[in-house]
């Protein structure tokens, strides 16, 4: 890895803006009242949390609020309900009522599906008929940690599907706070053998405490696989480049590829202009200097990325800095969905066309993609028939194992931005329809020796 002298900007303290550093912002960027009210109220449901360099360097100031990264990291009026909106405005700043305010604000949140596609009642693993906190298991060879310590971000997408992680609800989170269970649970399932480190942002964390996670899953013979999902690439490269730690989680990161195991940076690039600044393209090329291998996703936005040539622009940045496009996401049914959502045929219309455009080691990438309650559903195209028009669909991932790569159809639909408003063709295979309407076989989903059905 480079050692190079660090710049004042690399070195430069990480600290984090939210809420209550709104008037600070306003003030320093000359936003209007409206916006700033706008913040403030949004911000009593959803998550806002900002940092110098996203504010400095990322947000284009003079395309307020149209400017796609203003729109992925500052609450806008029409993410809540018009209704709820009102509702909530007079509660807010009133001594009084505050009692109301957090009535209401719970009441909001709860009509929002903090936990899509069954993540609560579907996911969460057992052992000895209890749940284990911070771990889900959907997919028979993947289990998802969530670190107690690491369920924060550098800054929060509005449109986030963990948006619930950070609001400060127990009852909502996930968080383990250490492997050890963890360890416990894959000596009991040895057909895992990827682990997913999730949040939040497991790189929000010090090195020592992310060690502290890590390196026990050294001693489990049969994990192959460590995933690292991450925003930090992104929102604050100085992890990589010139935090105090940065060079030991480098380090940290050459010991787990040196024990043989593949490690995946799952880094979340949304939009161009999040790979444009040379922090960011150091970042990416030290982390690959360590052998790890850095794979790019992230969902198709509304307002932040609805158009081909964003999408072409992204895949061609993340490929020339030595990243492998992976997953075009559609937007989850989840939080402010109405406001970000985009219909799977328009989806599909956009993966198409910036996929046109792609040279062949970036065709890699795969979308657009749901990641609903049976697994990751690919629209993989539209066919027209005598029968009339239908989207071609297929089962990337799948509790059911036995689901995966099968293909199916359902009706065409211009409306349609998830895998529940769909009409499955009449040749649909029943197990397929079977797990898309939400009855699934409990034959089908056991993923272990120990029948695991979750």
């Amino acid at each position: 890895m480079s050692l190079m002298a660090p710049t004042l900007m690399e070195t430069e303290r990480f600290r984090a803006y939210g809420p209550r550093h709104i008037d600070e912002i306003a003030r320093r960027y000359g936003l209007s009242d409206e916006i700033r009210d706008t913040v403030r109220l949004v911000s009593q449901v959803l998550p806002f949390r900002v940092n110098e360099y996203v504010l400095s360097s990322l947000v284009d100031w003079d395309n307020i609020p149209d400017d796609p990264i203003f729109q992925m990291v500052f609450p806008q009026r029409g993410m809540l309900r018009a209704a709820d909106e009102r509702r909530l405005a007079p509660l807010v700043g009133d001594r009084a009522a505050r009692s109301d305010l957090r009535a209401e604000v719970r009441r909001i949140r709860a009509g929002l599906n903090p936990h899509p596609s069954g993540q609560k009642q579907l996911n969460v693993p057992t052992q000895g008929g209890e749940e284990i906190p911070g771990l889900q298991h959907k997919y028979r060879e993947t289990v998802l940690y969530f670190p107690g310590q690491g369920q924060t971000c550098h800054s929060y997408c509005t449109y986030c599907f963990r948006w619930a992680q950070f609001v400060g609800d127990a009852d909502l989170r996930f968080a383990a706070p250490a492997p050890d269970r963890l360890v416990d649970y894959l000596g009991e399932h040895p057909e895992v053998h990827d682990v997913l480190v999730t949040g939040g942002d497991p790189m929000v964390m010090s090195t020592e405490r992310l060690r502290g996670h890590l390196e026990p899953l050294l001693g489990v013979e049969t994990v192959r696989t460590i995933r690292i999902g991450t925003k930090s690439v992104a929102y604050w490269p100085q992890r990589f480049v010139g935090d105090q730690d940065a060079d030991e989680v480098l380090r940290l990161f050459e010991r787990i590829v040196a024990s043989g195991r593949t490690l995946a940076v799952m880094a979340h690039f949304t939009h161009p202009r999040e790979l444009e600044t040379d922090l960011a393209r150091r970042a990416v090329a030290r982390i690959r200097a360590t052998g790890a291998v850095v794979y790019c996703q992230a969902p198709l936005i509304g307002r932040v990325n609805d158009d081909a040539r964003t999408w072409a622009e992204l895949w061609r940045a993340e490929l020339a800095a030595g990243a492998v496009p992976y997953y075009m996401f559609v937007e989850r049914d989840t939080g402010p969905y109405d406001y970000f959502k985009v219909p799977l045929a328009k989806a599909s219309e956009i993966f198409r066309a910036a996929y046109r455009e792609l040279p062949g080691l970036a065709r890699t990438v795969r979308g657009p993609v749901m990641s609903a309650t049976p697994g990751k559903v690919v629209v993989d195209g539209v066919e027209e028939t005598v029968h009339g028009r239908f989207f071609h669909l297929r089962m990337l991932q799948a509790r059911n194992p036995s689901l995966v790569g099968r293909p199916f159809r359902a009706r065409y639909s211009v409306t349609a931005a998830w895998l529940d408003e769909l009409e499955l063709a009449p040749d649909t295979p029943a197990d397929i329809a079977a797990a898309v309407h939400g009855t699934p076989r409990p034959e089908l989903t056991r993923t272990g020796s120990t029948g695991h059905q979750r």
